[in-house]
């Protein structure tokens, strides 16, 4: 990786350490020894991060419970990854819709609220935070039905949806920082298949070669970070690297 320097004191904070790939990223970023602080942020019981990281918890929902966290590192951050989402909760009721039919506002307010609302309020109090004299970034998990362009299928409303507008987030950020912190990368990243929680009910037609472990799908999501420069900041970038449409 090349985000840290010896200058300061850089940290790598993870949002969302509890899931598959959050997990997957929190011991990789570990592993490579290239920050100084790992910080690892998870709903509920942060000793249960991987060993080495520093835990905390937040809320997506509670901005206090985000400022709080982000209060509590006194390095300075060179790396954001929001790692967090939700696609379907099956004791809750929320499913991917088939028809506009299934369309629920309760269900919709949810996904909105997790995959949209709860990174943009990471947003708003971390990219401040990032250094403005060298090379930092910002990177949220988005998903390629998010990208209107590339929508073919429909269905699955309050996903897609949800996706998209936090693909339009990330662009207003990479214009912002341009302005502010010429160095830095705001990247909406589509990690694909990923066998974990969130598609296991999904898998089933998914060919095996496209089925990631977690640890695959980090060290492939943390390459790709590598290699965006700030030219590339407010994209929407697959697991390869390729560049995937609004």
């Amino acid at each position: 990786m090349i985000l840290s320097s010896p200058a300061t004191p850089s940290s790598a904070v993870v949002f969302g350490a509890g899931g598959a790939i959050g997990r997957a990223i929190t011991a990789r970023l570990l592993a490579s020894g290239q920050f100084d602080l790992v910080r690892a942020g998870v709903r509920d019981k942060p000793e249960q991060v991987p060993a080495g990281a520093q835990g905390f918890v937040f809320d997506l929902a509670d901005e206090a419970s985000i400022v709080s966290a982000l209060e509590g590192d006194q390095h300075q951050p060179r790396l954001v990854i929001v790692a967090s989402g939700l696609l379907h909760d099956p004791l809750r009721g929320i499913a991917p819709e088939k028809s506009i039919r299934a369309l629920d506002p309760a269900v919709m307010a949810e996904l909105f609220a997790v995959n949209t609302i709860g990174p943009a309020l990471i947003a708003k109090h971390c990219l401040a935070r990032l250094p403005r004299d060298r090379r930092a970034a910002f990177a949220v998990l988005s998903a390629r039905v998010g990208s209107i362009a590339d929508n073919r299928l429909g269905g699955w409303h309050s996903y897609r949806a949800s996706k998209a507008a936090l693909n339009m987030l990330v662009r207003n950020f990479g214009i912002e920082l341009a302005r502010s912190h010429p160095l830095a990368i705001a990247a909406a990243l589509h990690p694909g298949t990923v066998d974990s929680r969130l598609s296991a009910p999904f898998q089933r037609r998914v060919a095996p070669q496209r089925l990631f472990a977690p640890d695959e799908a980090a060290a492939r999501l943390l390459a790709v970070i590598d290699r965006l420069t700030p030219a590339d900041s407010g994209g929407l970038f697959s697991w390869d690297g390729a560049r995937l449409p609004w």
